[in-house]
C-alpha cells in the first residue's frame, strides 16, 4: 500500500495527550519531528500521515475529505458532524469518557427532571412573557434534545469557557455542557438533572464514508489501525495466568479445563513441567488467559485440581482471528463498498 492516506488527530485539549498515549499503548508508532509542528506520521503504517488539529476541526477535516480518517470526540461528531459524509468506525475508544447534559441552578429544588423544566419553561412563558435561557456550545445537539422533551421556547445564549458561571452572571437560566465528575458543577452550585443526559460521550475513531467505502487501499489501512486497537482493547479484558499442575490424572484436568472454555477462558495451554521440577512429581504447566471478572472462579477451579503457584500478569494485546470492528464494518456496508 503506498497510496497517502491522512489521519486528524487532537492538537490541543482534553483529548490531546490520552489520544497520543492511547495509539502508542495500541503499538500505532507516532512520530512528529518537531513539537510546534501540525504533521507527523504513524511510522508503522505505509503511508499513514498525521495532521493535529482541533477536536471540531478534525470533524470538518474529515467530512471534507481532507482526512481519511480522524479520532475526536462522540459528542462534537453529533455537534458538528455531517453523518451522511462521516461513519463513525469505531464508537468507544474507552478513554475521554464525559457526559453532555443539562444542569439547573441548585436553589431549582422542585426540578429534579426535564418533565419539571418543561412545566417551568411553560410558566416563565405564561407569567413573564419570554423564554427559558440556555448557556451552552453545543447548540444543535441542544436545541434537538430540549424538543424532543416538550420544551419549545427557549433562547440559547452561545457562550465559550466558563459556562457554568452563566446563571450565576445572570445571561442564561440552566447550561448544557459537557461533564466528567460533575466538580465543576457542584462548585458552582448546579446540578444536573436526573434524565438530562444528551450524550455519553468518549473518544472515536471516525472515517470520510466515500473515501472508505470507494478505496480498497484506505479499508485495508483501516482494517490494520483497527486490528491494534481491538487487540489492545480485548487484552485490558484479560489477565494471563500461570499455574503449576500436581496431578497425573491428565483427563482429569483437561475435563476440568474444558469446563472452564466453556464460561469463557480462552486457549488454555498445558506443557509438561515434569523435566524441569524431577521424574518424582507428577507436574503439569498450565497457562490461561482468563477474563478479568472471572479471575478467582478459575483459581477455585485449579486448586481443585491440584494447582499451586498460580500466578498472573496483564495481557498488552489479544489478537483474535479477525478485528471485530473491522468486521462489523464490512458486514454493515458490503453493499455499498467499491
Amino acid at each position: 500500500m503506498t497510496n497517502e492516506t491522512t489521519i486528524a488527530l487532537p492538537s490541543k485539549g482534553a483529548l490531546a495527550d490520552p489520544t497520543r498515549e492511547f495509539l502508542q499503548d495500541c503499538g500505532l508508532k507516532i512520530w512528529k519531528p518537531n513539537p510546534r509542528q501540525y504533521t507527523g506520521k504513524i511510522s508503522n503504517i505505509d503511508g499513514m500521515n498525521i495532521i493535529f488539529q482541533r477536536v471540531r476541526d478534525i470533524v470538518y477535516k474529515v467530512g471534507d475529505g481532507i482526512a481519511e480518517f480522524g479520532v475526536t470526540g462522540l459528542d462534537v461528531v453529533h455537534e458538528y458532524g455531517n453523518l451522511d459524509e462521516i461513519l463513525i468506525v469505531h464508537p468507544s475508544l474507552e478513554y475521554g469518557h464525559c457526559q453532555l447534559l443539562v444542569a439547573v441552578p441548585e436553589s431549582w429544588m422542585d426540578v429534579q427532571n426535564m418533565y419539571d423544566l418543561a412545566e417551568v419553561a411553560a410558566d416563565m412563558r405564561q407569567q413573564q412573557n419570554r423564554s427559558i435561557r440556555v448557556a451552552t456550545t453545543y447548540v444543535q445537539s441542544t436545541r434537538s434534545f430540549l424538543h424532543k422533551k416538550g420544551i419549545h421556547h427557549f433562547t440559547i445564549a452561545q457562550a465559550e469557557g466558563a459556562i457554568e458561571a452563566a446563571p450565576t452572571l445572570g445571561y442564561a437560566d440552566i447550561i448544557v455542557d459537557l461533564a466528567q465528575t460533575g466538580t465543576t458543577l457542584r462548585e458552582n452550585r448546579l446540578r444536573p438533572l436526573s434524565d438530562g443526559i444528551i450524550i455519553q460521550s468518549q473518544a472515536c475513531l471516525i472515517a470520510n464514508r466515500q473515501a472508505l467505502l470507494k478505496s480498497e487501499a484506505n479499508r485495508q489501512k483501516l482494517r490494520l489501525i483497527l486490528e491494534y486497537i481491538d487487540a489492545t482493547l480485548y487484552g485490558k479484558r484479560y489477565t494471563q495466568l500461570t499455574a503449576l499442575i500436581k496431578n497425573d490424572n491428565r483427563f482429569e484436568v483437561m475435563t476440568a479445563l474444558r469446563h472452564l472454555q466453556d464460561k469463557g477462558i480462552l486457549n488454555p495451554i498445558i506443557t509438561d513441567a515434569q523435566a524441569i521440577f524431577g521424574e518424582n512429581e507428577q507436574l503439569l504447566n498450565l497457562h490461561l488467559v482468563v477474563p478479568k471478572s472471572r479471575i478467582l472462579e478459575t483459581v477455585e477451579v485449579i486448586r481443585q485440581m491440584g494447582g499451586t503457584q498460580i500466578t498472573t500478569r496483564p495481557v498488552n494485546a489479544l489478537y483474535v482471528e479477525h478485528s471485530p470492528t473491522y468486521q462489523a464494518f464490512i458486514n454493515q456496508y458490503q453493499d455499498f463498498i467499491v
